[in-house]
């Protein structure tokens, strides 16, 4: 048996290590065991992405395969409190869900959250409304007019499961505080879908005028840089557009993985590529979406 091991601090810089693990399992060709037990650290990136390697084992092995649970009790805790072992018991083997201890806490905007159709999409945006209006205000000081946007955006990025994925998928939300990296709180929102990719979505529409170009990148740029979708009429499939527009004027990172490729918009305090490209093949989609808190003027801040 193949044994996947899951890095210690799994987030959307540290996915690409498991998914390239996953590529080498599949090329082994025997079952895989999916180990958790050195997780010191994982956020809804990691976790969707977690899913994602579930539903992709399962889906090629037939069955569920075996998963060792962490063996920090605060990762544990964690994982159980945002209800990921609900949705991983569908493609994991790891005995009795851990129970959730405590209720709900205030820096959790989404737990675990699965799309597979419209009225899920509704169910999320309508449970979100209230503690979004108290982390989007409170904690990252933005305008109360950002709880209103901040709803279409998780809208757009939930109906793109739906309407270009054509499968499956998950939405997780949390605040984090950024001590080392920024000095403030930021919420940190991730969609994974395991569907067909930009590719595969772009492909009937858009693939021959690109020629032997089309690629995954070609697609992620197409869509991302230019707004071109999966729909013959112009109305419709720009809500990447939108949320692009949005997460900008929060000062905010955008980045979307598809296939060997992953675009983003790159604000001032990041230092990542726009583009990258030749990353472990992996089907679906990825959204990460970073907001941070605003930033106080230095007059302000001198005064606090």
């Amino acid at each position: 048996m193949n044994v996947i091991s899951v890095p210690a601090s799994l987030d959307y810089r540290t996915v690409d290590e498991l998914y390239g693990a996953v590529v080498e399992a599949s090329e082994a060709g025997s079952k895989s065991l999916v180990d958790l037990r050195h997780l010191r650290f994982v956020d809804p990136n990691g976790m969707v992405a977690l899913l994602s390697v579930g539903s992709l084992l399962r889906d090629r092995h037939g069955e569920p395969g075996p998963m060792s649970l962490p063996e920090s009790g605060d990762v544990l805790g964690y994982l159980a409190r945002m209800g990921f072992f609900e949705q991983a018991q569908r493609f994991f083997e790891f005995g009795e869900i851990p129970a959730r201890r405590g209720g709900r806490a205030s820096d959790v905007l989404l737990e675990i959250s699965p799309i597979a159709e419209n009225r899920h999409v509704h169910d999320v945006v309508d449970r979100v409304q209230e503690r979004a209006e108290s982390i989007l205000s409170r904690t990252l000081e933005y305008p109360p007019t950002a709880v209103v946007k901040f709803s279409v955006i998780l809208s757009e990025v939930c109906q793109n499961i739906l309407e270009h994925a054509e499968a499956p998928g998950w939405v997780a939300a949390q605040v984090y505080t950024w001590e080392k990296r920024l000095q403030r709180q930021v919420l940190v929102i991730a969609v994974a879908d395991m569907g067909r990719g930009f590719k595969g979505s772009l492909a009937d529409e858009h693939a021959t005028r690109f020629s032997d170009r089309w690629g995954d990148a070609t697609a992620l740029e197409a869509a991302f840089m230019h707004g071109l979708t999966r729909f013959p009429d112009s109305g419709r499939g720009h809500g990447i557009q939108q949320i692009r527009r949005q997460v900008r004027r929060w000062d905010g990172l955008l980045s979307i993985r598809s296939g060997t490729a992953r675009i983003r918009d790159v604000p001032s305090w990041e230092s990542d590529p726009p583009m990258e490209t030749d990353l472990p093949r992996f089907p679906g989609a990825q959204i990460n979406i970073i907001l941070p808190a605003r930033a106080q003027a230095p007059e302000t801040a001198a005064n606090g």
